[in-house]
Formats: C-alpha cells, structure tokens, sequence
C-alpha cells in the first residue's frame, strides 16, 4: 500500500507457468525515488536481470506500468510503458503507448503488473479489482490485433498481439484500442510466452493529494496546450504528418534509405495531402486535448491513419508518393502487429541490397505492387520475409552492406535524416533503447521543426540533449504524452521566428551548453520550477511529493543510468553507441563539409557530462544518484563490456 496520493499503492506479478499470482513489494520510497513509467520498470529491471539473459529466456520479465498522473484528470495522461529484455537489440527496451489499458490497469487497483514465466499453451490474463484469472486463448491465436479485440469487447482494458507477435518477428508490437506499444519487439515476448491477450476491469480511482488546486491547474495546462502554436494548432489540424514539409525543407526527410534527405514528391505524402483529401476526422486518446491523431477509411471503413514515422517511411524512404497505399499498409500493419518503423527500414535496407545486386528480396524502390504480400510474408515468416522479420542489423550480419543498415544498437532509425541536424544524430546513437527519435531526447525539435537552431554544429547539442532527455523521461515516467512537452517551448519563438529576440535566443542557444551540463549532471541544484514544466507541478498536486525542475531532471536521470546500466550487465560492449558509416563518413551535401554527423566529437562531451566513460556509467555516478547495484555484479558487467569478441 502507500500513502502517497495518485499511486493505487500496488503492483502485480502474474506467473504465466504456474498460472498463479502475487503482489509485488513496492514501496513509497521507491515510488519517491524512481516516480513511475518506465523509470519504475527500469529499476525492477536492473534488480533483476543477469549477465547472458535473453529476451525469450523464462525469466525474462514483461513489466506493464504506469504514471502517478495516470487516471487523476490531467490532460494527456492515458499513457502506459512496456519495458523488457528485447530481441531485436537484446537490451532493454522501452515502449510508450496511449490505448486504455493503463487507466484501467490503476482502476483494477495496480500501477504496474509484471509477468514473467511462459505458458504451455496461448492465453489470456484477466484482471480485475477482486482476482487474476487465466483463460485459454486457443481460439483467439492466430487472429489479428483487430479481430482480436473484437472478441474480448466487453473488457474496456485490453492488450493483444497479432499473427507478427505469434511468430516471434522480432519487431512485433503489442496493442490497446488501436494505439500501439510499437518499438523493440514487445509483442515477440508477449508471443514467446504464449501471451495473447490481457484485460483490466474496475472502477477504483486513485486519490488526489490537493483536487481543487488539480483541478484549477488542469484548467491552465488545457489552455497551455490549446492554445500553443504546435499543440493547438499544427497537431490538430496536420497530426504528427504536419511535419513533413518543413522536414523536406531543412533536409531532413529521410529518402531511399536515407541517402538523400528530400524527396521531389513529398507533397504527396504530406501533413496537408492527409488532411484535405483523405481524413475523416481527427481522434484522441482519452484524455488528449490536442486530438493529433487521423481518422481515414480502408475499404470503406474507418481506422487510425498513418503518423508521420508510417509516412516518411513507406514514402520517401522507399520512393513512394501514393498515400493511399501507405494508409492502407498502415492498417495492414496494424492488423498484423508489426512496428511501421523497423518494418518499413527493414524493407528500405532490403531494397538497397537488391539495388546493389548483393541480394535480392523481391522489394525494389519504387515498386509497390508486393509490398502487402511482404507484410504478410514477414508476419508469418515465410520465405524472404523470414530474414526481413529479423530487422536490418541481422540481415547485414548476413548479406553484408552494414554502412548503409540504418539502425543503432539493432533498432531502425524514425523517418528524421540526421546529417542535417546533427544533435538528433547524437540522440539516435545514444539512445538508450536503439534508434529511437523520443529516447533521443527529440533534439530535432529544436534543429528545424519547432525551434530554428542551426541544425549542423556540434556545439550544445549535447548537454541539450542529456536535458531533453531526462526531462522526456520523466514526462513519460509520469504518465504525460510526450506531444505535451512540445509545449514547453515558448510559443514566441515558433510563432515569431522573425523577432529580433527570438533570433537573438535562437543564436544563443548551443552556446548554453556548459549552463545545462550543470543542471543535468548534479541531482542536488536549487529548488525550482518555471511555469514552462506543468508536468512537475501536476505530480506535486497529484502525490504530495515534492516535484520541481531540479526533481524531474534528476528522476530522469535516474532512469536513463538504470536502464543503461540494464544494457551493460546484458552484454552491451563499450563504445556501442553509434550510427552506420552513411550517417557519420558520407556528406548529404557533397558540397557542404558539415552535412555529417560529427559524432565522435559529440559523444566526448555527451559522456563527459552524463558521467560516464566510453557509454558506461561510472560507479561515482550511480552511487551519486541513489542507484543500487551490486559491486561485484558492476565490476564483472564492465569488464566483460571491455572486451573483444575473440577473446
């Protein structure tokens, strides 16, 4: 139990071998220490994990939580994380994800639930205020995420897999109403252990440490978000697909597997094509007061269209420009389960291996007529689609042409080109789960689609990247989407780009960097909050904690150095944080010098200030943060980091 408010004080661990279950001990000073989200999943993690564990191992835990906000009436705040052992990256992985199961997980009466074990055969977990249940689940394997939900209506909490899931394509994802828990291969745990399907159910409301004072606050933050320049206006109106056009102009539209980074028919595939010719309406999580996401229709009925990732990834990467095909593949993905972002780089690399006559998989730029058949090839690993399912980096392990494999640490890069906004190239490559474009602090939104800093110079990029960071992660540890932390930025600076100040605060702006290297590198600064971070002040009001600016970039640093220290004891070798040689060796711009991403000379600065050396945590800065670890397991972790495959 707990005597913090907008906590429901419990967390459940569901054994799927012996079909039995059991609280979870979990107490207020862990709460106080690690917030929610998948910072609490990060810390259950590295308590758990050994050295050599693997993602389909029995014991590998699949840790559901959610955030403190979750349930208390902040706007935006439906979100639950999915944290465990991946088997795209065998590392940890992270996924966020908007459908209902996390309210109703809080109102079953549980922030988090872990399962671990694996059952013989498909089932289904149910869970209620009163008990677990297990269900046979024969008759639902096999059916796609749709079709499955169709089936378990009646329960309002549900999480399920497809066909992908089922045969273990190690980019499968797990859904909840149509919202995804996409990256890292969640939904391949979830089908090695036979897990098909699991529901909340009850009516339990988590207590609110000040409710008038919540409540009034929650009034001002609805009206931050609405009437914001990028949450009130460009995600309504475009969803995340608005972002298309301005990446086409600064040069940072990810094409033909990333060589390029504009593409002559990106009109076609843009926010406003979306928008004017093929959306029915926009929709919304519950509790989302920005409602960025697309409703279009597939054969005549209505589905979740694509977001930005889907259609820069199956458009530009691949030449594509027929929208139409790509809301459609977008629903096909969905059906079966799979992650748009590693599908679609896995296909863009497959593609440039059969271009360059090293192997051919049957997919070519430009040629769409086959590509529904692959997803289904892929889902059910049949034929080519059986190296596809395993994602570029094996498929390099195997065919060769690792320059051009565009992942970091086994996770395919988002739909940004980073050699013309080098800080999010820093990002992708640090990540702590792989090339992920959030876990990489976002930095492009500062390098062109929201701020106008100057995209190409090193300078800054990290220490604004370890803020951006650790504040995201913290924003997702409370529960909060991370399209709210738009809103953090002034709304002078994106709706006034032409003021003298602005440009002034933009010039300025990599030159701050030893200012926020302080801020994020000691957890003990002064007591403060700026009106800009609604997300602290909505924790102290829900909790009763104490939540400022110095808590949230010390939670997520805590979380950042957990999770990382996760991916050590797992075998993650020093020196692992990088990008494909036509990131880092190969000018965008043959005829500008700084259209590369610098990152040697970033990541000196970016350890240096993370307190780490060679992308491992020292002891110094665990202890500094409250991170308990075993010495002996640390000291073994990061001599086996150091050494050489052969040996």
């Amino acid at each position: 139990m707990t005597n913090l408010k907008g906590y429901m004080g419990r967390v459940l661990m569901v054994n799927l071998t012996s079909k039995t279950s059991e609280e979870f001990p979990w107490t207020d000073e862990d709460r106080k220490r690690t917030l929610g989200g998948k910072i609490m999943a990060a810390d259950i993690l590295l308590k758990h994990i050994r050295p050599g564990m693997k993602a389909f191992d029995e014991d590998n835990w699949i840790v559901v939580t959610t955030g403190p906000l979750t349930g208390c009436g902040c706007p935006n705040t439906s979100r639950f994380n999915i944290s465990t052992v991946s088997p795209l990256t065998n590392i940890v992985t992270s996924s966020n994800c908007g459908g209902d199961f996390g309210l109703t997980l809080k109102r079953a009466g549980y922030d988090a639930v872990i399962f671990t074990g694996k059952s013989e055969n498909p089932v289904t977990v149910h869970i209620t205020q009163n008990e677990v249940s297990f269900e046979d689940a024969g008759e639902l394997w096999g059916l796609t995420t749709g079709e499955t939900q169709e089936k378990l209506a009646q329960y309002p909490g549900r999480l399920v897999i497809g066909p992908a899931g089922e045969n273990k394509v190690l980019y499968a994802c797990v859904f909840s109403n149509e919202r995804t828990a996409g990256r890292g291969g969640v939904g391949a745990v979830f089908g090695d252990k036979k897990l098909k399907a699991v529901t909340a159910k009850g009516v339990k409301m988590p207590e609110i440490a000040e409710p008038e004072k919540l409540k009034k606050f929650n009034v001002k933050w609805t009206k931050l978000l609405q009437t914001h320049p990028l949450t009130g206006r460009q995600l309504p109106k475009l969803g995340s697909a608005g972002l298309v056009a301005p990446m086409q102009a600064h040069s940072i539209l990810a094409t033909k597997n990333f060589s390029a980074g504009r593409f002559d028919g990106f009109e076609k595939v843009s926010g406003e094509e979306l928008a004017e010719n093929h959306m029915v309406s926009n929709g919304a999580c519950t509790g989302c007061v920005i409602r960025c996401a697309r409703r279009c229709t597939v054969d005549g009925k209505v589905v979740k269209g694509p977001e930005l990732e889907t259609l820069g990834l199956f458009g530009p990467n691949i030449l594509n420009d027929d929208i139409d095909l790509i809301i459609r593949w977008n629903y096909e993905l969905d059906e079966l389960g799979m992650d748009s972002i590693s599908c679609a780089g896995s296909i863009a690399f497959a593609m440039e291996l059969a271009e360059k006559g090293i192997h051919d998989f049957g997919v070519h730029f430009g040629e769409t007529d086959n590509i529904s058949q692959m997803f289904e090839d892929i889902a059910y690993r049949r034929g080519e689609g059986n190296d596809i399912a395993d994602g570029s980096k094996r498929m390099s392990d195997k065919y060769g042409g690792k320059e051009f494999a565009i992942n970091a640490k086994g996770m395919e890069l988002a739909a940004y080109e980073p050699r013309h906004a080098v800080g999010q190239g820093l990002g992708y490559a640090t990540a702590n789960r792989g090339g992920c474009h959030l876990n990489a602090g976002y930095m492009v939104v500062v390098e062109g689609l929201g701020l106008d800093v100057n995209s190409l110079t090193p300078h800054g990029k990290a220490a604004i990247g370890i803020m951006f960071q650790n504040l995201m992660e913290s924003i997702s540890g409370a529960g909060s989407c991370m399209f709210t932390s738009y809103a953090v930025l002034p709304g002078f600076l994106i709706a006034k780009p032409n003021l003298i100040l602005t440009k002034v605060i933009l010039a300025a702006f990599p030159y701050v960097g030893p200012v926020v290297n302080l801020l994020s590198h000691f957890t003990k600064v002064p007591q403060i909050n700026i009106p800009l971070l609604p997300h602290a002040i909505a924790v102290k009001l829900a909790t009763g904690m104490k939540s400022n600016m110095a808590k949230f970039l010390t939670w997520g640093a805590y979380g950042w150095n957990a999770e990382r220290m996760s991916n050590v004891i797992l075998g993650q070798k020093a020196g692992a944080d990088k990008l494909p040689k036509r990131l880092t060796d190969e000018l965008q711009d043959p005829n500008n010098p700084k259209t590369k991403v610098p990152l040697e000379q970033m990541k000196k600065v970016f350890y240096r200030a993370r307190g780490w050396k060679d992308g491992i945590p020292t002891w110094h800065r665990l202890k500094t943060l409250g991170i308990e670890i075993d010495k002996s397991l640390y000291d073994e972790a990061v001599a086996a980091a150091y050494k050489t495959e052969e040996a």
